[in-house]
């Protein structure tokens, strides 16, 4: 099975629809959570993310969004965008974000396998160093978890004991790219397939991955989308400058 793995969308429809027009052939689509925040489009992500399947992961800004989480944990910027954020959602949209389910999530068609947002211990955790990682991969007997939150792609590989951080290597910037990462039966796994919507890695490039179940290998990518547009619907929603500069920077 081929499953395309979407995370941290954050209401970024150009961002969204470059990576699926980049994503090979695919049984599953699964989403890690934060489908909105940030971004200009969020009613037409949720709709676009519902038309491409059923496997979801709540995010923390799906929480806050819909009511879930205080916005004491989140910075002014990030607290701004997300009452913008549900001021604008119709109310049927801010149902759907508030019945998403809490990860861990397993489906029965890929056993070994589970899919969050942050932590496998606490949904919103980070997991941004290999020390982050050794508690969740040492505990928790999962060969692969799927998780996102951070906006990082890559992840983390457990080898005896130790853990240690893997990221894909690229060339170029600004264009299309792809990286393999061929798993290992006897090791365990945190994978994050990267932010669709706001990288923060140093590359302003779209992230997605691809999980093929059979030849156990993750392929990850990146590809550039419209960004112009994307940083002038933040700025004509009056939204903080700041959500539309760093898309540029991947910050």
């Amino acid at each position: 099975m081929r499953i395309l793995l979407l995370s941290d969308i954050h209401s970024n429809l150009e961002a969204l629809d470059s990576c699926l027009a980049a994503a090979p052939a695919h049984d599953l689509v699964v989403n890690l959570g934060d489908t909105v925040g940030y971004g200009g489009n969020p009613n037409e992500v949720i709709a676009r993310a519902q038309a491409l399947g059923h496997v979801f992961v709540r995010g923390n800004h799906d929480k806050a969004v819909s009511g879930l989480m205080n916005l004491n944990e989140f910075n002014p910027v990030a607290g701004l965008a997300t009452l913008w954020t549900r001021d604008q959602l119709t109310p049927k949209n801010l149902e759907w974000l508030r019945s998403l389910p809490q990860g861990p999530i397993h489906l029965d068609e890929l056993p070994g396998i589970q899919f969050v947002h942050g932590s496998p211990l606490d949904e919103d955790e980070y997991m941004v160093s290999a020390r982050d990682a050794i508690e969740p991969l040492i505990t928790i007997p999962v060969p692969v978890t799927f998780f996102g939150h951070t906006h990082l792609q890559g992840g983390f590989v457990l080898t005896g004991e130790i853990s240690e951080a893997y990221r894909p290597g690229y060339r170029t910037v600004g264009q299309p790219e792809s990286s393999d990462l061929p798993l290992r039966k006897a090791r365990r796994y945190l994978i994050n397939p990267g932010s669709v919507g706001q990288p923060r890695d140093g590359d302003w490039r779209a992230a997605f991955a691809m999980f093929d179940s059979e030849a156990w290998i993750v392929t990850f990518y990146r590809v550039p989308y419209n960004l112009r547009v994307a940083q002038e619907k933040i700025l004509a929603a009056n939204l903080p400058q700041r959500l539309a500069t760093r898309l540029a920077t991947g910050r």
